[in-house]
């Protein structure tokens, strides 16, 4: 019993020296219920859409004015006619469109029924679905109050969900695997391998080798950027095979962006390598700052429509919010890089800042 004792007593104090280590798991479940507690929704709202109206008139106005008022949209446009859409939805500019027909006064007037088309971004099929019931609500309440005295129901909205029209779950999940799995592989491997190193004492050995400091550091991130791209190639067979994902885009560049991506989370690694003492920190800093953001403020999982504005802006900080927006965006959407250009270039700017950080700390950890 006194050997016990003892030896919990040095695996308290060894505790309570590693200050970053016992910060972290005092505060991480602090972080959790916060994150969780604002992250883990399942409304929209500001839903950016988009409204063609070919002959505006007071009914048509009513209507938009509607929309604009409601905290589940935001008017991004109104334009009379619907040749830019497309170009908008693969953007991402915006998520829903409502079609009018022309002179919905005059038809209200005379009793004709209405055609109304609703087109929504079926990407994400379980907030595809929650959009299309509030767009559809808010036209059934407009129609009520329009044309009071018809008698019955002479609106004909259609309905027509974009990119994913049978609402796929695996649509939204599985591109969202690639930058969970490049995150793990990636980014925490690398933090706890060159932690490791150091913590063993044999990164000393190699530095008094003829070996350059920035060889060795790309010695050791080499083998996870072929390991990355391995797991990418499986995620991909897998989602075509096995999920039936479609890939519309170029795979050329999607692998192109898989690399970028691959590097950004090497760089991450690395920071996250040069402030961890141990391989235990370095496991804690990874969890906490990478995959739980990764999971939570990157819309893998939930809508970052539902998101408070505090963790919205938050999330412009997570990688993986870009490279998901091009991954779906590739492979469901069938955009190409005139599109994606401005997440592409947000991943460079991070992959260059993380770089730069990571390897003048570690210059200066290693000296």
């Amino acid at each position: 019993m006194k050997a016990f004792l003892g030896f919990v007593r040095k695996e308290t104090l060894h505790l309570l020296r590693d200050r970053q280590t016992l910060a972290i798991l005092l505060l991480l479940p602090l972080i959790q219920v916060l994150i969780f507690g604002f992250a883990v929704r399942t409304d929209v709202r500001k839903i950016p859409i988009a409204v063609v109206d070919p002959t505006p008139d007071i009914a048509t106005l009513e209507l938009r004015d509607r929309l604009a008022a409601s905290e589940r949209f935001h008017v991004v446009g109104v334009a009379s006619s619907s040749q830019n859409l497309e170009t908008q939805f693969r953007a991402g500019s915006i998520r829903q469109a409502l079609v009018l027909p022309s002179e919905v006064e005059r038809r209200l007037g005379r009793g004709d029924s209405l055609l109304i088309q609703l087109l929504t971004d079926g990407s994400d099929p379980n907030t595809g679905g929650i959009m299309q019931g509030y767009a559809t609500a808010v036209i059934h309440r407009w129609y009520g109050d329009a044309a009071p005295a018809q008698d019955g129901l002479r609106i004909e909205p259609t309905s027509r969900l974009r990119y994913n029209p049978t609402l796929e779950s695996s649509h939204l999940f599985v591109p969202g695997l690639v930058a969970f799995v490049l995150t793990i592989m990636s980014a925490m491997m690398t933090a706890i391998s060159i932690t490791r190193e150091k913590e063993t004492g044999t990164m000393e050995m190699l530095l008094v080798s003829p070996i350059r400091p920035a060889a060795i550091v790309v010695g050791k991130v080499i083998p996870y950027i072929v390991l990355g791209f391995s797991g990418v190639i499986l995620v991909l067979i897998a989602a075509r095979v096995v999920f039936q994902v479609p890939l519309r885009g170029s795979l050329t560049l999607l692998l192109a962006e898989c690399g970028l991506y691959i590097i950004t989370a090497l760089a991450l690694g690395i920071v996250i390598s040069t402030k961890a003492p141990t391989q235990r920190t370095a496991m804690i800093f990874a969890l906490a700052g990478l995959m739980m953001p990764t999971m939570l403020l990157s819309g893998f999982i939930f809508p970052l429509d539902s998101l408070p504005g505090w963790l919205q802006a938050i999330s412009f900080m997570v990688p993986a919010r870009w490279f998901l927006v091009v991954v779906r965006g590739i492979m469901i959407k069938g955009a190409g890089l005139a599109t994606l250009w401005q997440e592409t270039l947000v991943l460079l700017g991070m992959t260059a800042f993380f770089l730069l950080v990571g390897s003048r700390k570690l210059a200066i950890r290693l000296s």
